[in-house]
């Protein structure tokens, strides 16, 4: 199955899994093998763009609800800069099948928030074709 192997040695037993270590946010990864996807705890991913994401839509809520009239005031009830704010309030413009495939760490190897500094094309047709998606 996949290159896993059950090795009995001694009185010992050993499990070897094949894997691939992926740079994702900043962080290394463990990808699982092909077939074991559906096994993978996606609830222990986490990595920064995941947050990011996250925080992005939480704030746009915030802002869309009346709780702050503007993004300098929530900001400043943050505790974050202006700027940043604005910047990750910009991660809400993506493509939802882009926001799934980086939830689900599926988006490919050079697509990092780096890539999203600057102006996000309005039309997701322009963000899948800009990104490689």
């Amino acid at each position: 199955m996949n290159g896993i192997a059950l090795i009995e040695e001694n009185d010992s037993l050993s499990v070897r899994i094949p894997m691939k270590i992926r740079k994702r946010g900043g962080r290394k990864e463990i990808q699982a093998p092909s077939g074991l996807e559906d096994a993978v705890d996606r609830s222990c991913r986490g990595n920064a763009f995941s947050v990011a994401l996250a925080r992005a839509h939480c704030w746009l809520e915030m802002l869309d609800s009346g709780d702050y009239s503007s993004i300098r005031e929530l900001a400043r009830a943050l505790g974050l800069c202006p700027t940043y704010v604005t910047r990750v309030l910009r991660y809400t413009l993506l493509a939802p099948d882009i926001i799934q495939a980086i939830l689900d760490g599926k988006e490919p190897e050079s697509f990092t928030q780096g890539k999203l500094i600057g102006a996000i094309p309005a039309k997701w047709v322009e963000q899948r074709e800009k990104w490689g998606f």
